[in-house]
């Protein structure tokens, strides 16, 4: 009898380090520096060298990851910021929260990333920044962020939560641009056990202001020269994520080479309107989910194929089902439905498949067969 697949495992995922994990947090228990605290300071070091840059500056959460990295850019009041309509929620909210203007674009169809073209017809006068999403683990091309950049005389501010490690083009994710934030939801490839955000760059003047700014506006204590907030990783945070960080690579590895499963399991029913979001990156793809398309070639639609694998014992997700300019709390900011197509249409096609570094081949092929059997 077929077995429950779940979305995210991460009670098999965390079981070898079992120990690890609570060494490490003894340890932070029995020193008792809960804030900043040592294992902060190792943590940012290790993550700022695994990705290629100079600094890493740990916060709550990667929602203030956005605000502060923007903030600390100089990019706030007057300033516009073009990101992609198809992302998560935080990544708006991140701009509002830095007092700058969101201004969306549309993505592209086939691999849910910004359209540079849409891009380009969005920069105004006001523009001073564009926030690229590496979305769903793939980065964003590099030479085109760049170029796009250096055309337009825009700040790069990346998107990374759901990119830890990701490559392509020799880059890694967040070191592209000025800085990058990420988050550590304990779903992401690199994931604590709560929330936690982090900022990466290589200029020392960000990273400076980056670490006022999320402790209260002080560069040194009780003197305030910034309009700063209290948004600090906690240590016991980052002791688990000290923990998790060198079976990163290996864990993308594996996710990587499970999505290259589900692609040769899928292409078959590609007829049928089952179509992966496309990879453009190779092995640099994380794939922090895998998501499929249930374009208008399949003979049910998405929600009746996500009601259906429920159902089997397979649980899936939907990576966004509202795109960020229909969403209710958002309709001050102008837009309609029709402005942005693309994002439109993929969210009412996209479908997240189970996907972590543990799951296995007979989980993958089950998924496969049971959404073959539903569409035949």
């Amino acid at each position: 009898m077929p077995k429950n697949i779940p979305f995210v495992d991460l009670k098999l995922q965390h079981q070898p380090l079992k120990s690890e994990l609570e060494n490490s947090i003894q340890e932070v228990l029995e020193r008792g520096d809960f804030i900043l605290g040592q294992a902060v300071e190792k943590f940012e070091s290790s993550f700022a060298t695994a990705c290629g840059v100079e600094n890493a500056i740990g916060v709550a959460c990667g929602t203030d990851a956005i605000a502060l990295g923007l903030q600390a850019c100089g990019i706030g009041a007057g300033d516009e910021v073009i990101l992609p309509a198809n992302t998560f929620i935080a990544t708006l909210i991140g701009v509002l929260y830095a007092g700058a203007t969101p201004v969306l674009v549309d993505c592209h169809a086939e691999t849910a990333l910004i359209d540079w073209e849409a891009a380009q017809k969005a920069v105004t006068s006001k523009t001073k920044a564009i926030l690229p999403v590496h979305l769903y683990g793939q980065m964003v091309a590099p030479s085109e962020l760049k170029d796009f950049a250096q055309a337009n005389n825009l700040i790069i501010f990346e998107d990374a939560a759901q990119a830890h490690l990701a490559e392509r083009e020799g880059y890694c994710a967040g070191s592209v641009g000025t800085a990058a934030a990420f988050s550590f939801y304990p779903s992401k490839n690199l994931g604590c056990f709560g929330n936690g955000g982090i900022v990466i760059t290589s200029d020392p003047e960000v990273a400076s202001k980056m670490r006022t700014l999320r402790n209260y506006g002080a560069p040194r204590k009780y003197v305030h020269e910034e309009v700063g907030t209290n948004s600090r990783l906690d240590t016991i945070q980052a002791a688990v994520l000290n923990v998790k960080l060198p079976y990163l690579e290996g864990w993308n590895s594996d996710r990587n080479q499970a999505a290259q499963q589900y692609d040769n399991l899928l292409s078959p029913m590609e007829e049928k309107g089952i179509t992966p979001i496309k990879n453009v990156s190779g092995s640099g793809h994380i794939y922090h989910l895998y998501v499929i398309r249930v374009t208008d070639k399949s003979p049910i639609n998405r929600d009746t194929l996500k009601e259906k694998l429920t159902v089997a014992g397979i649980s899936v997700g939907i990576h966004y089902p509202i795109p960020c300019h229909l969403q209710p709390a958002y309709q001050n900011l102008g837009y309609k439905q029709g402005d942005f197509p693309n994002s439109e249409t993929l969210s009412e096609q996209i479908l997240s498949l189970p996907m972590y570094p543990v799951i296995s081949e007979e989980q993958i092929h089950q998924v496969a067969e049971t959404i073959s059997q539903i569409i035949n």
